[in-house]
């Protein structure tokens, strides 16, 4: 079980400005459409400074995206720890990337919808999964023991490119045309898309756990 401490004031002051800005690029995008807000609108709704948003997003589809990504990848990192310790290392990354991605509320689904009106969008989107690398590299060597540091910095840049590439399926089908305004209708079921990708790194998955026994 991988713990770490409680955020200190500082944490917590920035993850609440992320979360204020956040929730202003949504809103305001539900209300006048994405290309109707700047990134000053958005800074003004949440009460800070436009150089101030600069330090957390680099352009309002990144703060439109992080409404459904939010946290998402220390979400996928924290149900890995979580897990039963005796589970398949495989099974058990697949459950925890298919679980967050699988389950999402109203806020999530509104702003999904929006992602797929816009090709700006769906790019920030699909560039978000860079950012279950980090997280998830740290449990895997938790999980693997200090020699497999290396490995699990592979094998969690591995998870981040297979999420993408089940994404790009999702929002891109094969010979599907955009409709007018750039919209595309997502195909097919995501949590068997995510499975199918993953499924490939199943064996790198089961080496590196057959190397931490004795």
């Amino acid at each position: 079980m991988v713990t770490t401490p409680p955020p200190g004031l500082r944490e917590r002051k920035k993850r609440a400005t992320r979360e204020a800005l956040r929730e202003a690029a949504l809103r305001l995008a539900v209300e006048r459409g994405p290309d109707g807000v700047r990134v000053e609108d958005i800074a003004e709704a949440a009460g800070v400074s436009p150089r101030t948003y600069n330090n957390y997003f680099a352009s309002r589809e990144q703060a439109i995206v992080s409404a459904v990504t939010a946290d998402r990848e220390a979400r996928i990192a924290a149900a890995l720890a979580a897990g039963p310790a005796g589970a398949r290392l495989a099974d058990a990354v697949t459950e925890a990337v298919v679980g967050q991605y699988a389950n999402t509320g109203e806020r999530e689904q509104k702003a999904l919808l929006l992602i797929t009106t816009r090709a700006a969008l769906r790019d920030a989107y699909l560039g978000s999964t860079a950012g279950i690398e980090p997280p998830l590299a740290e449990v895997l060597a938790a999980r693997l023991g200090d020699a497999g540091a290396h490995t699990a910095r592979v094998l969690a840049a591995s998870v981040a490119a297979a999420v993408r590439i089940a994404l790009e399926g999702w929002l891109r089908p094969a010979g599907a045309a955009e409709a007018a305004g750039g919209l595309v209708v997502p195909s097919g079921s995501l949590p068997d898309l995510l499975r199918a990708a993953l499924a490939p790194l199943a064996p790198a998955f089961d080496a590196a756990e057959r190397g931490t026994r004795p």
